[in-house]
């Protein structure tokens, strides 16, 4: 365990350009191989197929609410609820697909998975001595709401099965200084940016202890449905007893990401209590009614013709994404052993079970100035895992992405990355601490 720290929002925007300095650096070498963006296979979009499934979404809806096909598409066209129209669609889809059993009332449908984070964050962490919990590294979406709205966050650092222990010294860390640890966020399937899974044991330990202590787990899983070996773990949603556990979803990975339909799923008792469940539904709904009014009904019926097809489950539709970055997975990390076979006690990766991403360990600081370098003389983007990080624990790490890429460029890629870090480790001082 290590790396125990409270960091206030970064009022300096360090954090804040990470986003726009990598669709910065992506535009200036369009030319490179990009391990950067975690995006999902366009080569799986089927938009105008989708767009024709529509009208059997409408006749749907006009069927439940018992009106006219004519009305059904006129009120798809207009200002539409707050909450969303898609709720009990999506309730079943998480049903089947994750063992979650949410009632659609305790559904609110989103602009992406982003602005529920947004909502959470802002609408839980309401007084300024309200603290969001995070593993550092962590998903820049998160760590970016937080500093937008000046929310503390208290980063920890630590291996896949110390979590809890170093949660539990975070937590009386913040306490002591009179703060409160409000929420605590996590992406165990597959987290962005590391690829880890956190095991049901260690789950169990968490929900436990942040059940016990009033704390809020924020549950993000955009990349749970693509599993390429292991067995699977049940959501913590799913383990929760107590009402402790949001859950957040999103459709930009198991169909595309131009829809922005993501959701947060709400116990119906949060701690045991059905009242406060309500609260906080409500809560988030007044709030979104301000921010976005309603999610676009265009295409959360998009979604929704896509769950009536498809029976209810994205089961078959993710099928054949998943089984290609499997094959990506795999090339990556053949071309990674090959590449650095002399270099093996010097450079390391991981082998994720699923998701999108792996994480590679150098030997040198790899930040942005090494980035930059690695874009302008050797053509291939990748990502520092310092981005990422709330400290400087994650300084010689990079994170590679394998999911939008072909097998040949994953070779050309890797064997560029190689000769940087061959140059690297040949002339001292070629790459700095910057």
């Amino acid at each position: 365990m290590s790396g125990v720290a409270t960091t206030p929002a970064a009022a300096d925007g360090s954090r804040l350009d990470v986003m726009n300095f990598l669709n910065e650096i992506a535009g200036q070498y369009p030319a490179a191989v990009s391990f950067a963006s975690g995006r999902p296979a366009e080569q799986f979009f089927r938009l105008d197929e989708w767009l024709g499934r529509v009208p059997a979404y409408v006749r749907h809806e006009a069927q439940q609410r018992q009106c006219g096909v004519a009305e059904a598409f006129n009120t798809l066209a207009q200002y539409g609820r707050t909450n969303g129209i898609i709720n009990g669609l999506i309730a079943r889809q998480i049903a089947l697909d994750e063992g979650i059993d949410c009632p659609a009332g305790q559904i609110l449908v989103t602009g992406g998975c982003q602005e529920a984070l947004d909502l959470l964050l802002t609408g839980l962490c309401r007084h300024e001595d309200d603290v969001v919990l995070v593993r550092s590294p962590c998903y820049i979406g998160l760590t970016g709401v937080a500093d937008m709205n000046r929310i503390e966050l208290a980063p920890f650092s630590c291996d896949d099965t110390a979590v809890a222990a170093a949660l539990r010294q975070t937590v009386s860390a913040v306490e002591a200084r009179g703060k409160r640890p409000r929420l605590l966020y996590l992406v165990p399937d597959f987290d962005n940016p590391t690829g880890a899974v956190l095991t049901r044991a260690v789950r169990e330990e968490l929900i436990a202890f942040c059940a016990a202590r009033a704390i809020v787990i924020v549950e993000d899983n955009p990349y749970g449905m693509f599993r390429y070996e292991g067995e699977r773990v049940p959501s913590m949603y799913a383990l929760d007893r107590h009402g402790c556990v949001v859950y957040l979803g999103t459709y930009s990975k198991t169909i595309c990401p131009a829809l922005r339909v993501g959701y947060a799923a709400v116990p119906a008792r949060m701690f045991g209590d059905a009242q406060a469940g309500k609260v906080l539904i409500d809560r988030l709904s007044q709030a979104k009614s301000f921010v976005s009014v309603n999610t676009s009904q265009l295409t959360q019926a998009v979604v929704g013709a896509l769950l009536l097809s498809e029976d209810g489950s994205l089961s078959r539709l993710v099928a054949g994404p998943r089984e290609l970055y499997r094959r990506n997975r795999d090339l990556m990390l053949a071309h990674l052993a090959a590449t650095f076979a002399d270099l093996r006690g010097q450079v390391g990766w991981n082998t994720p079970e699923g998701g999108f991403f792996l994480t590679l360990t150098l030997p040198f600081v790899f930040k942005r100035r090494e980035a930059e370098i690695c874009a302008n003389d050797y053509g291939v983007l990748v990502m520092p895992l310092s981005f990422f990080a709330l400290g400087d624990e994650e300084d010689c790490r990079v994170r590679l992405a394998f999911s939008n890429v072909t097998p040949e460029l994953i070779a050309d890629g890797v064997a560029r990355l190689g000769r940087f870090v061959r140059d690297a480790l040949r002339r001292p001082g070629f790459s700095s601490h910057s």
